[in-house]
């Protein structure tokens, strides 16, 4: 994990001057100067989302830390969210009704918590649904007369709609982990056998069945690479956004693979960039009729050229509206912004974690949100929204999640990730612009929203106060910052 270099130049008395004052700016500049009053929220390890004095913005005077330029704004932002699965909706359904809808209101309702507008869902079994399964596993159905999302009626459907109503005008995207296990070549959910090697890492793995010499390979197609199953698949997408669509949830976009380097021992399903680029030219006409954009994705390798290969191919590139990354993607996404700046990029999955959901790994996800945000990304999804104490999934991986469940208890708690996230999507609206900055003080992003405020949220990672000037065009805020702290300020 990389981490920004402390930053601590002001004198001592400087930095006591300020802490004297609550953490109020002192005044500088000119007696005359118009102040303005920036809104502060600060979280550490043992006091989430405090609001503290609203700073006074001043006039500049003297060297700043960090400078934020208002006049050269970078990509927009389109959102923040989570995923919808099956574990998620079934760790919140052992809570009584009224903390489950406090928890949702949290997190989806206008101006109250996260204000999440844009999220994901998987198609079918993924490696957090309750078990394997698909909406068609009648071999041969290449008609799709037995395609049915019954399964969905009890998890994902319920979910969704409940978030629908704090957030109607949420975005939603979907992509599948496995097709149909017909369709695969080795006739499975999975693409991975479970190796005793893997016990190692992850002791309470289950077993999936699967016989090692049908296990899938990165660099090989899993799908089966004929004209039949490919008109099938796209009519199966097909169906896919038509019954959700008649039960009131319209997904705006696709991705046609999660993962699609990786043979897992959870639903997967590998693929060629070539194979998907194919599958595209099946895919986009059923799309392009109901008005959903297709984007490629989810990129889990840095390996820009699997990206060129499929955007430069007749067969899918003028398809193709954004690409998704994740995991090791995110060393792909910086070259790929590079290259094509106007093309709209996902980070589509937070790193998943141990089910710890310590204040380590919150650090560490800071310092994914300013790689992948830094490099050109539009959008920053978390994958777990709510997990039951342990974070394990149906195949035995412990993950970390945004809410924790005490099942026994019947009690609930937010996870410091979620108060992490909440510093950016709480404050940056969609449509913000992120803006560029400078100076010494590294450890910051900072974005200026469509009503003209701007947001900088900022990490002192050291065990000391950190005094910290930022110039911001004519003004200047000059916050304290405590000891291992995440800090949003809010400047209109």
């Amino acid at each position: 994990m990389s981490r920004s270099q402390l930053f601590l130049n002001r004198p001592f008395h400087f930095a006591m001057r300020f802490l004297l004052a609550g953490g109020a700016a002192l005044l500088s500049g000119p007696a005359a100067a118009q102040t303005a009053a920036a809104e502060w929220v600060a979280t550490t390890p043992t006091a989430p989302w405090v609001v503290q004095p609203k700073l006074v913005a001043t006039a500049p005077a003297g060297a700043a830390d960090a400078e934020i330029d208002l006049a050269h704004p970078l990509q927009t932002i389109q959102g923040f969210g989570t995923c919808f699965n099956e574990l998620g909706w079934t760790s919140l359904s052992t809570l009584p009704p009224a903390d489950r809808e406090s928890i949702m209101r949290e997190l989806f309702a206008p101006g109250v918590g996260a204000n999440f507008t844009i999220c994901r869902m998987p198609v079918g079994a993924n490696d957090f649904s309750r078990d394997w399964y698909s909406y068609d596993e009648t071999p041969g159905d290449f008609a799709m007369a037995h395609f049915s999302i019954a399964n969905d009626e009890q998890t994902l459907i319920p979910f969704i709609k409940n978030a629908q109503r704090y957030q109607p005008a949420l975005a939603l995207w979907a992509s599948p982990w496995s097709p149909p296990t017909w369709m695969k070549y080795n006739h499975h959910y999975a693409a991975a056998a479970v190796l005793p090697e893997y016990r190692k890492v992850f002791p309470t793995l289950a077993e999936n069945g699967l016989p090692v010499d049908r296990q899938g390979k990165e660099g090989h197609n899993l799908f089966i690479q004929e004209d039949k199953y490919f008109t099938a698949y796209a009519l199966y997408f097909a169906k896919f956004l038509d019954a959700y669509r008649q039960r009131g949830i319209r997904i705006g976009m696709v991705m046609p693979q999660n993962e699609f380097n990786s043979p897992q021992v959870f639903p997967s399903c590998p693929w060629t960039a070539g194979g998907l680029a194919r599958f595209v030219g099946y895919l986009q006409p059923q799309l392009a009729s109901r008005k959903v954009d297709l984007f490629f994705g989810t990129m889990e390798r840095a390996n820009e050229t699997l990206v060129d290969s499929v955007l430069r191919d007749p067969r899918s590139g003028p398809a193709i509206k954004g690409v998704g990354f994740q995991w090791a993607g995110k060393g792909a996404i910086a070259g790929v912004h590079q290259r094509y700046p106007a093309l709209t990029l996902y980070q589509t999955e937070q790193e998943c974690g141990d089910g710890k959901n310590d204040w380590k790994y919150c650090v560490y996800t800071w310092g994914l949100m300013k790689q992948y945000l830094t490099s050109g990304a539009n959008a920053y999804l978390y994958w777990n929204t709510s997990l039951k104490k342990g974070g394990i999934s149906r195949w035995g991986w412990s993950q970390n999640s945004l809410v924790t469940v005490d099942e026994t208890a019947k009690t609930y708690q937010f996870n410091p990730e979620y108060y992490l996230l909440k510093h950016l999507s709480h404050y940056v609206q969609p449509g913000a612009k992120r803006l560029s900055t400078s100076g010494a003080f590294t450890n910051l992003l900072a974005f200026q929203n469509p009503d003209k405020s701007i947001v900088v949220v900022a990490q002192n990672e050291g065990s000391q106060a950190q005094a910290v000037r930022f110039k911001i065009g004519a003004r200047t805020l000059a916050p304290v910052f405590q000891a291992n702290s995440f800090n949003t300020l809010l400047l209109h």
